[in-house]
């Protein structure tokens, strides 16, 4: 799982700097390239890599998160939907609720039931040695172990 999104991390900072089409280069300087602006494909482009952008901005003031020369409304919809295709996996995986399978409920019900079982067992072995006391402890764990195993049931 690591290596893989290793992986995917250093594929996008090769491709940042292969392309270099992150905000704030020469690509859409008007001094350099006079009407070249940032249009809805670099929007989303820029918007995926937000993350990596970041981290090299904080080194150098030559690349920024946004592009401010842009096309306007359209390069702001591609930004917002590259941020989406970036941080919704992520945002939505995050709440997600591990559920346990019934075998695995079952497992631990056994190991619970043979826990309690055992507990008994040797505490009445340390207890009276009479018959008598030992029947009554074993009716009582029966019924402890009934109540268990239909809580679980109801649990699961």
């Amino acid at each position: 799982m690591y290596r893989r999104f290793f992986l995917i991390v250093i594929l996008l900072v090769f491709a940042c700097v292969w392309v270099n089409c992150a905000p704030g280069n020469d690509r859409w300087d008007s001094g350099i390239t006079p009407g070249s602006r940032a249009n809805f494909w670099a929007g989303i482009w820029h918007g995926l890599i937000i993350i990596v952008t970041f981290i090299v901005g904080l080194f150098t003031s030559d690349v920024g998160v946004y592009e401010m020369n842009n096309v306007g409304w359209a390069y702001n919809l591609g930004f917002i939907i590259g941020l989406s295709l970036l941080f919704g996996p992520i945002l939505k995986s995050g709440g997600k609720k591990r559920h346990m399978s019934k075998r695995d409920l079952n497992k631990i019900g056994d190991k619970i039931e043979e826990r309690v079982r055992r507990g008994i067992k040797s505490w009445l072995d340390e207890k009276d040695r009479k018959e008598e006391k030992s029947k009554e402890w074993e009716e009582i764990a029966v019924h402890i172990e009934r109540k268990i195993k239909e809580a679980l049931k109801d649990w699961q």
